[in-house]
C-alpha cells in the first residue's frame, strides 16, 4: 500500500486538481484507488461529485473526533473509485488537538488498523496548512506529490516546502520519497519553460517530465462534479493525468516496486 500526500502550502497551483484526476487516472488502470479529503473547504469532494459531499458528521471530521474505522467512512464516486469526505468541522481539528503531541499520528494509527491490508494506493488531498491535518497525512504517508504551476511565486514556494520537509525528515528520522510536477504549463509562455528547467537544474530527477498544461476541460470538469476523464476523456488535461500516471506507476511511485500498468485501460 502507498499512501501519497498530494501537498503544497501554497494555493492555487492544482493541488485538488491534481489528487481529483490522478486518483480518477488510478481507478482507469484497475489500482482501485482511495482518496481522502483532508482539506476543511472539501473541494476535492465537491468535485468528484459525491451527493452531500461536505455534510458534518460522514467523513474526515468522524474520524478525528470519534475514531470512527476509516473503511466505515468510504463513499462510493460515481467514477468507481472511493473517497472519504471532508467537512468544515475540520477546520476545528487543530484546536481540539493542537497541543497533544501524540495528535499527529491519528491517522497513521488509523490506516495501520483499518486499511493497511488492502493495498489500494492512498492519496491524500492535503490542507495548504502545515497543521495537525497535515503533519497527520505526512506521518501517514510514505510519499509526497507536490504539485507546483509554472509561475515564478510558485517556483519560490517549493524551495522553503522542500527545506520544511528536509526538517521534518530530520526530526522523525524517516525519509519521504518525492515528485514535483509541474501544472497550468502554457507552452507558448516562455516563463514556463524557464521555471520548469529551473526546477530541473535544482531537483533533478525528483520533477516529473510530464507537465500539467493548461485546459480548459480541467477547469470545467469540477463544476459538473466529474473529474477529467469522465467529462472530456480526449482533452489534453486527460492526456496529461494519464501520462503522469504511467509515469509515476512505472517508477514504482504507487507501490514498492515499478507497476504494470493496463494498457488496455489506459487506451480509453
Amino acid at each position: 500500500m502507498a499512501v501519497i500526500a498530494v501537498f503544497n502550502q501554497k494555493g492555487g497551483v492544482g493541488k485538488t486538481t491534481t489528487c481529483l484526476n490522478l486518483t480518477a487516472a488510478l481507478a482507469l488502470a484497475k489500482r482501485n484507488p482511495i482518496a481522502l479529503d483532508m482539506d476543511p473547504q472539501g473541494h476535492l469532494s465537491i468535485a468528484c461529485g459525491v451527493k452531500n459531499a461536505t455534510a458534518p458528521d460522514v467523513g474526515m471530521e468522524v474520524f478525528f473526533k470519534h475514531q470512527t474505522p476509516l473503511a466505515k467512512l468510504l463513499r462510493d464516486t460515481p467514477a468507481g473509485w472511493q473517497i472519504i469526505s471532508s467537512s468544515l468541522g475540520l477546520a476545528k481539528i487543530d484546536a481540539l488537538y493542537g497541543r497533544d503531541p501524540k495528535a499527529a499520528t491519528l491517522l497513521k494509527q488509523g490506516f495501520d488498523e483499518d486499511l493497511g491490508l488492502t493495498g489500494a494506493p492512498i492519496l491524500i488531498d492535503c490542507c495548504p496548512m502545515l497543521g495537525v491535518l497535515t503533519l497527520n497525512a505526512l506521518l501517514a504517508a510514505d510519499r509526497v506529490l507536490i504539485p507546483v504551476s509554472a509561475d515564478f511565486l510558485s517556483m519560490h514556494g517549493v524551495h522553503r516546502l522542500d527545506s520544511a520537509l528536509n526538517v521534518l525528515e530530520a526530526k522523525l528520522k524517516r525519509r519521504f520519497e518525492r515528485r514535483i510536477v509541474v501544472t497550468r504549463f502554457d507552452a507558448r509562455r516562455k516563463l514556463a519553460h524557464e521555471i520548469y528547467a529551473k526546477l530541473k537544474a535544482r531537483f533533478g530527477s525528483r520533477v516529473c517530465n510530464t507537465r500539467i498544461s493548461e485546459s480548459v476541460a480541467l477547469a470545467n470538469s469540477p463544476v459538473h462534479g466529474k473529474d477529467v476523464f469522465a467529462f472530456s476523456p480526449g482533452s489534453p488535461g486527460a492526456v496529461d493525468y494519464r501520462a503522469l500516471m504511467v509515469e509515476l506507476g512505472t517508477s514504482g511511485f504507487f507501490n514498492a516496486e515499478p507497476m504494470e500498468m493496463e494498457m488496455e485501460a489506459l487506451a480509453g
